[in-house]
This record gives C-alpha cells, sequence and structure tokens, in this order.
C-alpha cells in the first residue's frame, strides 16, 4: 500500500519540482508559458481524453453512466458551494472565484488519479477513469469558463461592459478540452472503432498531458510564493475531505455497484487540479492563490489518500 501511494505521488511532486526549478532559475520563462499552456489544453489534453473515450467499447461506456453522474454532480455541487462562499461573502471576484472553484471541484485525474486507479484496479480502471475525467471536462470546465468570460471586463472605446452570455458560452463550447472528450463518447457510443493507426496517433501526444501539464503548474507556481492563508486551508480541507465524504454520501443513498461507489469515492479523494491554473494563466487572472490551493491539497493527499484507500480496498 505504502508502495502504491509512493508511486502515484513521488512522480508528481517530482515532475512540479522540476518546473519549478527550471522558472525559478530562468531555465524557462515562468512569466511567458502561452506556448506550453497550448499544448496541454488545446493538443495533448484533448487527444488523451479523445482517445481514451472513443476506444472504450460501448457497452462498458453505458456501464460508467452512474460514474458520470455521480462524479459530475459531486463537482458541480462543490464549485457552486465555493463560488457563493467566495463571491457573495467573501466578495472576491466572480473570474477568481470560478477558477478557485474549478481547482477544487476537479480533481487531479490526470495526474493523480490515473497512476492510482491503475495500480489498484487494474487495467480495467482505464474506462471509469476517462469517463470522470470527461465528466469534469465537459461539466465543469465550461461552466467555469462561462463565469469567468463574462465577467472579465474589457475596455472598448474606453467603456467597460460584460459580454453577454451567448459569445462566452460558444466559446467555452467550442474549446479543444470539451469538445474532444463529447466526441469521444459520441464516437463510441455509436458504435465507431478507432483503428490502431489514429489511436497510436493520439496517444503520442496524448500521453505528454499529465507531465507537461504538471512541469507548466511548476513553472508557473515558480513566477509567484506560496502563500499559506485560512482560504488555502479551507480550499484543501473542501477538496481533500469535503468532496469525498460528500460522494460517499450520495453513492450510500444511490442504488449503484460497490465498484462503482468505490471507484467514485477514490476518485473524489484525489487533490485539486490544475485546470483552474492553467485558465488562470490563459485569461492573464492571478494564479497565485490557486497555485497555493494545488500544492497544499497535492501535499496534503500524502494523509488523506492513504486513508481513502485503506478504508476502500482493505488487504
Amino acid at each position: 500500500m505504502a508502495e502504491t501511494i509512493l508511486l502515484a505521488l513521488t512522480p508528481i511532486f517530482f515532475v512540479m519540482a522540476l518546473g519549478y526549478m527550471a522558472g525559478r532559475y530562468n531555465i524557462v520563462d515562468n512569466h511567458h508559458v502561452d506556448g506550453l499552456n497550448v499544448l496541454v489544453m488545446n493538443f495533448a489534453l484533448p487527444a488523451s481524453l479523445f482517445a481514451a473515450t472513443a476506444s472504450a467499447p460501448r457497452a462498458e461506456l453505458v456501464s460508467q453512466a452512474p460514474l458520470f453522474l455521480i462524479l459530475g454532480g459531486m463537482m458541480l455541487a462543490v464549485f457552486f458551494v465555493w463560488y457563493f462562499l467566495q463571491t457573495r461573502i467573501l466578495k472576491i471576484g466572480k473570474p477568481d472565484g470560478s477558477l478557485q472553484g474549478l481547482t477544487i471541484a476537479f480533481p487531479n485525474l490526470a495526474g493523480v488519479g490515473l497512476p492510482i486507479l491503475a495500480d489498484i484496479v487494474g487495467p480495467s480502471g482505464a474506462v471509469p477513469l476517462a469517463v470522470a475525467i470527461a465528466s469534469g471536462s465537459i461539466l465543469i470546465s465550461p461552466l467555469s469558463l462561462v463565469l469567468v468570460e463574462m465577467n472579465v471586463r474589457s475596455a472598448v472605446n474606453g467603456v467597460e461592459h460584460k459580454s453577454s452570455i451567448l459569445q462566452p458560452l460558444i466559446h467555452a463550447l467550442t474549446k479543444p478540452i470539451v469538445l474532444a472528450p463529447a466526441f469521444g463518447i459520441l464516437y463510441s457510443l455509436c458504435g465507431f472503432s478507432v483503428g490502431k493507426v489514429p489511436q497510436a496517433s493520439l496517444l503520442l501526444i496524448g500521453h505528454a498531458a499529465p507531465g507537461v501539464a504538471l512541469f507548466l503548474t511548476g513553472v508557473v507556481l515558480s513566477s509567484q510564493a506560496f502563500r499559506l492563508s485560512w482560504k488555502v486551508v479551507n480550499a484543501t480541507l473542501f477538496a481533500n475531505i469535503l468532496r469525498p465524504l460528500a460522494t460517499a454520501a450520495l453513492v450510500m443513498v444511490l442504488p449503484v455497484s460497490s465498484d462503482t461507489a468505490k471507484t467514485a469515492i477514490l476518485l473524489a479523494a484525489v487533490p485539486s487540479g490544475f485546470f483552474g491554473i492553467l485558465f488562470a494563466v490563459n485569461y492573464k487572472l492571478d494564479s497565485g492563490a490557486t497555485g497555493s490551493m494545488v500544492i497544499a491539497s497535492t501535499v496534503f493527499s500524502v494523509i488523506t489518500l492513504p486513508i481513502a484507500i485503506i478504508m476502500l480496498y482493505p488487504r
């Protein structure tokens, strides 16, 4: 069990540390990372998501519908609770509140969930993981992007204004990170088969997604100091404790199989994801607080993840 946790978390910290050191010592310009951001969000990760969902057998994909709904509902609930608390109670900007909500609600499934599920569940964990990532990419990411774009003020003829909902909605729904898993699911449900050559081609760039994203996260974090605050502490408690407990409560009242319930809780226990940081970079927003949340959640998961694994999969 200890080896499982080490194999899952050590590479994550290692790659993030590489990015951090590269940015800190100016090997990589940590103030101009648009190229790396485009590589991850527009090419590598969409290719990986499409390949994973499109290559899944239709019957197996349909059987994962409860997992899609459970994790999607849980992530939406966590997102809206955090967004409401930050924007209505603490009065922070809606774009920042939206990206913080995305960070807390959407676990780091690609970087942390993949090795843990592969080691504990085995090869059969690939499809539920792809469905879980698709759930967040289709539901949470567009919602966050719409809220960001509706509230990012731009100057036109010297007058600031807010965008209407239609344009941000179209922009969010047409991003590769949203379209790729949606098209992958439709492709599989239609009964089509991904050929070996197309799948190998997609996976060649797709396999780079988790590593480059973690490296980029480290580069971005190197441009600002880690700031431990009550907001970061609360965000860590939301992500590492409240999220899996809420998922556990949800599966207890729903008629789902034991395997689906355990997979949902385990994936909900994964630490905060990096999408919020990458979107903050893309929209030129403050990524300092979001980055601190990711670091704190990942470090705290050294304690919370083993507890979740031992309780769900005792050996």
